[in-house]
């Protein structure tokens, strides 16, 4: 007997919770205050960001990227460096898989939501 087994990876709006149409997601990463966010929007919530900030963009000075460096923990180890999370690459998908074992959707990259992590976290404190 044959059987296929497929998975359902469903992208949620950040702002307000809807789901994103596949491949319609934006990923909208900026600065504020010193520290760097990611926000997964569909196309209308990317609109009105955009609209909303363009005349603050427009008035400001562009300073550029500045690049960050890998951690001397990861340099020459053959690990990735850790992401914006501080959690490499391989405990992210550690995350994934446990969260998706406990029922939960969660997309193959990107942002995992904070809660989340904080669950997993909780369910693995020694």
């Amino acid at each position: 007997m044959a059987r296929k087994v497929t998975q359902l990876v469903e992208i949620i709006d950040d702002l307000d919770s809807k789901p994103i149409d596949e491949g319609m997601e934006q990923t909208i990463e900026f600065s504020w205050e010193g520290k760097d966010y990611a926000i997964d929007l569909r196309p209308t919530n990317a609109e009105k960001l955009d609209k909303l900030i363009k005349p603050y963009v427009e008035a400001a000075t562009e300073i550029g990227r500045v690049s960050k460096r890998r951690s001397k923990s990861s340099a020459g180890t053959g690990t990735r460096a850790p992401s914006g999370s501080g959690r490499s690459s391989e405990e992210l998908e550690a995350i994934r898989t446990w969260l998706r074992a406990n029922g939960h959707t969660v997309g193959n990259k990107g942002r995992i939501k904070a809660s989340l992590v904080e669950e997993f976290d909780a369910a693995h404190k020694s």
